[in-house]
Formats: structure tokens, sequence, C-alpha cells
């Protein structure tokens, strides 16, 4: 059971905002916030005037049901009235509890997205181009900005490397749990006995840190530039424009070289590396927070192998839920990944909530 306190806290605060609001007095830079919290609690206050009347009309009830005269037709109605009270306060109790769960203040923001080839040679590097196309569909279905930061092609037409970041609403709390090893099982395209042959990518999805959410010192960052290199090594630019950048303190190092200019591969390269450090520090600080549990929905665990891609079965499997698509085509192509990502999403809340139980 939640407090009746909590409830009435909320309840009390959603009365508030609505009269700060309407009274036209409320200071301009906190008008958005707060009517971003009332819209918030707007969501949820019907379930908490609910949970908060549920004791009174339960006794009333189950008073009615005492009485040893009442004919078994009003008898019916009260017990069928009582069932669907019940029921109607498990789904409130269940909804709120949700609602009061700890918000991860990283869910809201835009996300870095980092997919490499990873075993399987060739054959990996076009998985990891399949994959970037996905995302890069998903995106344009819900209309968000998908900017490349830096990408790298193999000999086949396929990625080794590519970064990007994704602009929109929520992104970080719709991808999040893409971050870990997908793998795939088909058969290669030169492949001569139609034998299927496994491989993989990884995937890592940060979510996009700002300035103001991480402190970087100068004197904490070693800043090296060298040439821009192509296929085989080969020099495709004649000026000192690629950057390395290493952060001292975490021992994280990002590459970038994809710019011509030398200003605009640093700005790409400190746009990576804050939301790297950004999720070092918040991962760091999750872990200290769990170490008594480990979730079954990681979202930082890039060793962890999280989905299969099977293509003679047509179909994709997440493992972390046991959820499985036999539509893998359209996966791939955008059009059913919310169907993975709610699942994904409901079991995580699932998991949340028994850790209140």
């Amino acid at each position: 059971m939640i407090p009746l306190k909590t409830i009435e806290d909320l309840i009390l605060k959603h009365s508030s905002l609505e009269n700060e609001l309407s009274s036209g007095k409320i200071d301009k830079k906190l008008f958005a916030e707060k009517s971003k919290e009332y819209s918030d609690l707007n969501d949820i206050i019907l379930e908490a005037k609910q949970y908060i009347s549920f004791s009174k009309e339960k006794i009333e009830l189950e008073k009615i049901l005492k009485d040893t005269e009442l004919d078994n037709e009003l008898r019916e109605m009260a017990e069928n009235d009582l069932n669907k009270l019940i029921k109607q306060f498990e789904v409130n109790e269940k909804k709120l509890k949700l609602f009061l769960l700890p918000k991860d203040d990283a869910d809201k923001k835009n996300a870095i997205i980092e997919i490499r080839a990873g075993t399987g040679g060739l054959e990996a590097s076009l998985f990891a181009s399949d994959l970037f196309k996905m995302y890069e569909k998903v995106s344009n279905k819900k209309k968000w900005q998908l900017e490349l930061i830096s990408i790298s092609k193999s000999d086949a037409g396929g990625l080794k490397e590519v970064i990007a970041s994704i602009k929109g609403k929520n992104i970080y709390s719709t991808l999040k749990y893409e971050s870990g090893v997908h793998r795939v099982q088909r058969v290669p395209d030169t492949e001569t006995q139609g034998r299927v042959h496994t491989s993989a990518a990884t995937v890592a999805v940060l979510p996009e840190a700002e300035e103001v959410d991480v402190k970087i010192e100068e004197k904490d960052l070693r800043i090296d530039v060298f040439r821009s290199s192509g296929p085989g090594g080969q020099s495709v630019n004649t000026t000192d424009s690629a950057v390395r950048i290493t952060h001292i303190p975490t021992g994280i190092v990002v590459s970038q070289q994809d710019e011509k200019s030398q200003i605009r591969n640093r700005e790409k390269g400190m746009k990576v590396l804050r939301s790297r450090i950004y999720e070092f520090e918040r991962q760091k600080k999750e872990d200290e927070r769990s170490q008594d549990r480990k979730s079954k929905i990681g979202t930082g665990d890039r060793s962890e192998r999280i989905r299969t891609y099977n293509f003679p079965q047509g179909r994709v499997t997440d493992h972390r839920i046991n959820f499985t698509l036999h539509k893998l085509e359209e996966f791939l192509e955008g059009e059913i990944f919310d169907e993975m990502i709610e699942n994904l999403n409901l079991h995580a809340q699932e998991e949340k909530l028994n850790t209140l139980n």
C-alpha cells in the first residue's frame, strides 16, 4: 500500500499548481517548468483521487453486504461493485507506483548512438550498416533529427563504425535498451554452399550531455592532432585536422577526423566525449545504488548479447525478455520497432515495481 499522505500530497500539489498557473502572477521563467509539472500530475490525478476514496467506498459496500435482509439481486450488484472497485484500485495503485518511481533525468535527453562491427569480418560490417539504416528509418518515421558525427566504411560497403546524434522528444528513454551486442544469423552473399553464418555488431546509446551536465577542465584533457587517413591508411588531408582527445581522469579517448577543419573535429569530438563521461559517471552512480540487485534489462553493458536477428526463420528475438517478433524484414524497416520498445519498457517497469513490493 502507498501511504495515503503521499497521495494526498500529490493532490494538494496539483491543486496548488492549478491556482498558481491560473493566477497570471507566476514568474515567466518558471511558467514552463510549473506547466510541465502540472501536466504530469494531471495525467495521474484521477487515479490519485480514486485511491483516496477507495477505503471509504469499500467499507460502505462491505456494510451493505453484511445486511442479512438484502435480497439476492441487490447482493449480487453490491458484490460486482466491490469486485470492480478492488480491480480498479489495483490498476490505480500500479499507475501511482510507476508515477512515484524515481525519474531518470537522462530519459528526456537526446542521444548519441555508436554502432561498431563485431565478430564476423565483412559480414559483421554489413550487419552494422543494416542496423544503422534501421535506426535511420525509425528516426525518419518519428521525425527525429539524425546527424552523422563520424563514419568509417568497410571494403564490402558496410560500416566498421558509425557515430550519430539523434535529436527529438524523449530520445534516450526510447533507445536506451538498444545498448549491447546484436547478433545476426544469415547466409552471406559470398557463401556458395548456403551455410548460415553468425556475426555481430555492438550498439551503445548514450544520453547526449550538455556543457552544464559535465564540467570538463582544460587541464584534464590531452589533445593530439594528426592527419586524417582514408582506407588503407592513405592520407586524405594535407593538414593536421584530425583530433584525438583524451580525458585523463577517466581514460576515455575520442578520435574525430571526418571534418576538414580541426576546430569542427574538436567540437564533434567534445560532444561525444561529454556524453561518454556523463554516461560513465551515471553508470557509476547506478552501480552504487543497485549493488544488491542486477536488473535483467541493462542499458550499459556493451558485452551483453541482447538480440538475435535470424534471417532463415524471419524472426528477431530479444533475449532479455524472451520476446520474439516473426517479422524480421518489417522490424529492420522500422515498421514494428515500437512493439519491441514497448515490451522492453513494460518489462523494465515491472522490474522496478517488484523492487518496491
